[in-house]
């Protein structure tokens, strides 16, 4: 009879254990997502200290020297989300769980693909939190705007220190594709010389509205892979998850011609469907896809292997749907936040390898070299 308080204390322990337990499984996307809420008005904010672009540490890779001649075209990259959150809405560039991420995860996945095109030069930027994507807070679409920033400002530091009048092609993965379309609107379009020497600009796992990239437009939808000055934008999501689908529909955001963030609808999402180099809906089986790759981890520079024929692909309402990879090393893994961000491998490397090289030949067509000047005898 002495033993029975204790039996009931186990038993409650344990019921109370499995409440919790059962709670969290429940509540744990908004649990770990209050986590990182910096609790801030983002009105006293103060963000961390600013970039110096014409430091090395500013960039993500090194710099190549000032000059005219050497690789055909630039790359500038514009990264993914790599930073959580917490204290900060804005993360420093310096931050080292950020930094780590994004040399062992996305650099790999995202930017090796362009290494064939050029020299690649790749800002670090006070991104935003990855708790700025998960909600339509004002504070969080401030978060997102103030990187704009510093985006535009290693941009313009790139022209008047590093291009030198070359060709240059426009990258930004889901945040940084964000950034990137923006920068394409407003410094880009505006301007005759800059848009000429533009190659193509990939803007991947970016919602960007179809209206703004139409046929008349200072740089349109690709319509085919043998063009140049032209935009890819698709989202991808699982070919049957219409859940996926309307989230990511209801949480995305577009600049305003104000340079507000604002919610899409009722306006429809660019898709250009990468196996295809075209903003079409028709299908692209998997036998198209060149090669995805997991290239997490590799050491910068390395080439990974490539899979083939992973996933078929299709562009429906706005949305690039695509199966299920043959490879579980293409599949969702890590942390809760891991899999919140852009993902840690990429189904369509080879096929943006190749596109690139079909866009920048289709660039050196429409843009010859002048014939060398022969001096009379």
């Amino acid at each position: 009879m002495k033993r029975r308080p204790r039996l009931w204390l186990g038993i409650g322990i344990g019921a109370l254990a499995t409440i919790v337990l059962a709670a969290f499984a429940i509540w744990r996307d908004d649990i770990l997502q209050t986590l990182l809420d910096p609790q801030i008005p983002y009105s006293v904010y103060h963000p961390p200290p600013a970039p110096d672009y014409a430091r090395a540490d500013a960039w993500v890779t090194p710099l190549a020297a000032p000059s005219a001649a050497g690789p055909a075209a630039d790359v500038f990259f514009v990264h993914p989300t790599t930073f959580d959150g917490g204290k900060d809405w804005n993360g420093p560039i310096h931050d080292k769980g950020a930094a780590a991420e994004l040399s062992r995860i996305m650099m790999p996945n995202y930017a090796a693909p362009f290494l064939d095109a050029g020299r690649l030069f790749a800002p670090r930027y006070r991104q935003a939190s990855l708790y700025t994507s998960l909600t339509l807070w004002v504070d969080a679409l401030e978060a997102r705007r103030f990187a704009y920033g510093d985006i535009r400002n290693a941009f313009r530091f790139y022209l008047a220190h590093y291009n030198a009048g070359r060709p240059f092609i426009l990258v930004g993965v889901e945040q940084g594709g964000a950034l990137a379309a923006r920068l394409l609107r407003d410094e880009i379009a505006p301007d005759p010389a800059l848009r000429g020497r533009l190659v193509a600009a990939y803007l991947i796992e970016t919602v960007v509205p179809a209206d703004e990239y139409g046929p008349g437009a200072a740089n349109p939808a690709c319509s085919a892979r043998a063009q140049a000055g032209c935009v890819l934008a698709w989202t991808s999501v699982r070919w049957s998850d219409f859940v996926q689908a309307r989230r990511v529909l209801a949480r995305s955001v577009v600049w305003n011609a104000r340079g507000q963030l604002v919610g899409l609808a009722p306006r429809a999402p660019l898709c250009v469907n990468p196996l295809l180099g075209a903003a079409t809906d028709a299908a692209a089986p998997e036998r198209l896809n060149l090669g995805a790759v997991n290239a997490t981890g590799l050491d910068w520079g390395a080439r990974p292997g490539v899979l083939v024929r992973q996933v078929a692909a299709r562009c429906d309402n706005g949305l690039l749907r695509v199966t299920r990879p043959r490879s579980d090393s293409l599949r969702p893994w890590g942390s809760w936040a891991i899999r919140h961000k852009a993902p840690g491998y990429n189904l369509f490397y080879a096929d943006i390898q190749a596109d690139v090289a079909a866009r920048l030949a289709a660039w050196r067509t429409a843009h010859p070299a002048p014939a060398p000047v022969i001096p009379p005898r």
